[in-house]
């Protein structure tokens, strides 16, 4: 269902990440007011669609595990996403580790293990995306459209934070494999369907990688980001949510 349509987009996420490079109007500091409003989108996104249905989510499962010993143990959807976010936010700390070392030469640029590593991450953080572009349950094409507004402008967040951490290695390899990665997602979720408790699974674990990569950029007072451009873009496309 909507296979041209998800196409399109899978499309259009790739041509963000690959055309990212050339945006140099967005500037980090201080924070464009762009940027702002696409973390205010992201987080509305989180919180106004995709907790709910992690909650839709958590019932599934919680069938599925009656009678295992994992029954046990509630609320394993949000424990997900919480390591998602966990996972996110410890690989932040090793770039600046690396970045901070005094035996690199260029203290800008990190080491090219940790940026590999980095990469590994995020090739899978756009692959679950691009699969669930195909294989999430859209109630109709507005729904798909959304998806595809909250997590572009998120993309475009994103890029400037690698680009900052690992400089002209991310543009000249990064952009390429993140670019790679969405349209791979894509194709493995038109030639393979995973049932509804992988999707979940994977559900919660991008919920869990937007929180920690918005608010490490929106966070920081160096940002100097903009609080009524985030809360422009939050209300927004809630609102917009709401309507739907």
């Amino acid at each position: 269902m909507y296979f041209w349509l998800s196409l399109t987009f899978a499309i259009g996420f790739a041509l963000i990440h690959y055309c990212s490079k050339y945006m140099g109007f967005l500037k980090e500091t201080p924070r464009s007011k762009f940027l702002s409003i696409s973390a205010g989108i992201a987080v509305a996104y989180v919180f106004v669609h995709l907790l709910p249905e992690l909650n839709h989510y958590q019932e599934l499962l919680n069938d599925e595990l009656e009678h295992h010993i994992w029954s046990y143990t509630e609320n394993h959807i949000y424990i997900l996403a919480l390591i998602g976010l966990i996972l996110f936010y410890g690989l932040e700390r090793l770039v600046k580790v690396s970045k901070q070392t005094t035996k690199l030469h260029n203290p800008d640029e990190t080491k090219s293990g940790i940026f590999w590593i980095h990469m590994s991450s995020f090739f899978l953080y756009n692959s679950i995306i691009g699969y669930l572009l195909v294989r999430e349950e859209y109630e109709s094409p507005f729904g798909m459209l959304f998806y595809f507004i909250a997590l572009g402008v998120h993309f475009v967040t994103n890029d400037r934070s690698l680009r900052s951490d690992h400089k002209h290695i991310y543009d000249k390899y990064g952009r390429l494999l993140l670019t790679g990665a969405i349209l791979l997602g894509w194709i493995v979720g038109v030639m393979t369907e995973l049932n509804e408790l992988i999707i979940s699974l994977l559900t919660a674990f991008i919920a869990g990688g937007i929180i920690l990569n918005v608010m490490k950029e929106e966070l920081p007072e160096e940002r100097q980001s903009s609080i009524v451009s985030f809360l422009l873009g939050a209300a927004g496309y809630t609102t917009l949510l709401l309507l739907i």
